[in-house]
């Protein structure tokens, strides 16, 4: 068991129950899935570019990437149907408290002029979206072996029905929300 589901199960449940008034521990909210995405817009010219985000990917999560191709081909960007475009992981269970526990006490302490995360951001069913501009503030990835900085976008899939009841799980999860 990973210190933040040992973290859930003895401080933020009860405190999830107090609060929203739950009767079962079971309706309480907790984490779902989180997905970890990686659009590469220069996969179009170069699938070597996609392979490099798809390595760096699995590097940081643990988890092998699965690469994500065009679903039609658009005249203007060049793209053809069933091309390489990025690269994308679904983490759940362990993995997921491991990847969340190093965003929040590692990555985004990292993060140039981080003052906070948005705190809305949120898509009204309870799932929380955020974006790093680069992979480099994870320490897992080595500076001198990054040929481009690509940013990321992190979704985290909650079974929380408001965004009230999601925002308190990831305070609960220390999360550093700004409003």
């Amino acid at each position: 068991m990973t210190r933040l589901e040992d973290l859930y199960d003895t401080v933020v449940r009860p405190a999830l129950m107090k609060e929203f008034g739950y009767a079962n521990k079971l309706a309480v909210p907790r984490l779902d899935k989180i997905v970890i995405n990686m659009g590469v817009g220069e996969g179009v010219q170069d699938a070597k570019k996609v392979d490099a985000a798809a390595g760096e990917l699995g590097v940081i999560t643990g988890q092998k990437a699965v690469i994500t191709r065009s679903k039609k081909s658009i005249a203007t960007y060049k793209l053809r149907e069933n091309i390489p475009i990025g690269a994308k992981v679904t983490l759940r269970r362990g993995r997921m408290y491991e990847f969340l526990d190093r965003l929040v006490n590692i990555a985004l302490p990292r993060v140039r002029d981080f003052r906070g995360l948005s705190g809305k951001s949120f898509d009204g069913r309870g799932n929380y979206a955020l974006g790093l501009k680069e992979q480099l503030v994870f320490p897992e990835i080595n500076y001198d072996n990054v040929d481009e900085t690509r940013g990321m976008d992190i979704i985290i899939c909650t079974t929380a029905r408001t965004d009230a009841e999601a925002k308190a799980l990831l305070r609960g999860f220390d999360m550093p929300f700004v409003n």
